[in-house]
Order: structure tokens, then sequence, then C-alpha cells
């Protein structure tokens, strides 16, 4: 049997814009195959003016991080201040703003392992708080994934969109030791 490749973590930088819209290509074609068109549409990140920008600016914010097995990157997480429109914390944090995997390494623990290098960074930056947000289906398969990693749902909220429905969130938080 073939042991399966480590999980390995790499600050990103300038050049990885490429790499961020590659793994959201990924996801938005994974969600488009089974139906889950809400959360990012189904439209390729690397054609939407709007998300290169985004990774070119994740790319060059200074807290960007991939997850690489055997060399190549399979996940991706950015962390930094709170978007505009969650509600504030009250407290010092640490935000999740990005984590994206590539499907294809799917139940090998990416996005645990990338969820567990922003607690440390936290950690690190004396911050006892981290939180994130993500999409709210019916059935909220991607809030219980952050459930699984310790995190406790806190503020739902919803962003309007113009032109486009309504995106509702879930803002999730994990507390530090």
């Amino acid at each position: 049997m073939t042991e399966r490749g480590s999980i390995t973590i790499r600050p990103g930088g300038p050049a990885d814009a490429p790499i961020v819209l590659r793994l959201f290509d990924s996801a938005i074609a994974w969600l488009a195959e089974r139906g889950r068109t809400e959360q990012w549409g189904t439209d390729p990140a690397s054609t939407d003016e709007r998300r290169v920008a985004q990774a070119e600016g994740y790319a060059t914010g200074g807290d960007l991080w991939f997850a690489e097995i055997d060399g190549s990157a399979v996940g991706a997480l950015v962390v930094g201040a709170a978007t505009e429109y969650v509600p504030p914390a009250t407290e010092p944090e640490l935000y999740v703003n990005l984590l994206v995997t590539d499907r294809a390494y799917a139940g090998r623990g990416i996005g645990a392992r990338l969820l567990a290098h922003a607690a440390e960074l936290a950690r690190e930056r004396g911050v006892g708080l981290l939180r994130v947000d993500c999409f709210r289906s019916p059935d909220r398969a991607l809030v219980r994934f952050y459930e699984g990693c310790g995190f406790t749902a806190t503020d739902p909220f919803t962003v309007t969109r113009p032109g486009r429905p309504p995106w509702p969130g879930q803002v999730l938080a994990r507390r530090l030791d």
C-alpha cells in the first residue's frame, strides 16, 4: 500500500493568485456538479473580474497560506480582519477570510489542517478568538463542517447583492486556549 503524502503549510505571495483561482475554479465546478450553485454560482472564478481582483488582493495581502501535498497546492487560507458584512467582534480576533480546497483531495483533512494553522497564527499573535463566515445553505453542510472543527455558530446574516439573489451567511467563532 502506498502512503498518501502528508499536508504541509507554506506562505503564499504575489505570484500565487493563479493558484487561488485554480482552487476556486475546482470548488465551483465541484459544487455546480452537485447542483449547489447558490454559494459561488457556476462561472469559473478565473473568468470573473471581481474574483480575479480578490485573488490578487489575497496574494499580495501578506496572510495567504497554502496546504500542499507532495509539493502541489491543494488548499488556501487567508486570515486578517473581518469583512464589512459581518457583525464586528467585541474583542481582538483573527478572521478567516478564505478557506478553499481542491475537491480532488476531499477527505484528506486539508480544510481542518488549514483551520488549525489559523488557530496557531492567532495564538502567535496573542489573539484568543478565531472567527469565520460561510454560506448558510438549508442543509447547513458547511456550517456543520466548521462546527466539526471546533467552531460555534453565532450570528446569521444576509448579504444583499444587486441583480443577484441574497446570500445567506453564518458567522462562527472558536475560542482559543
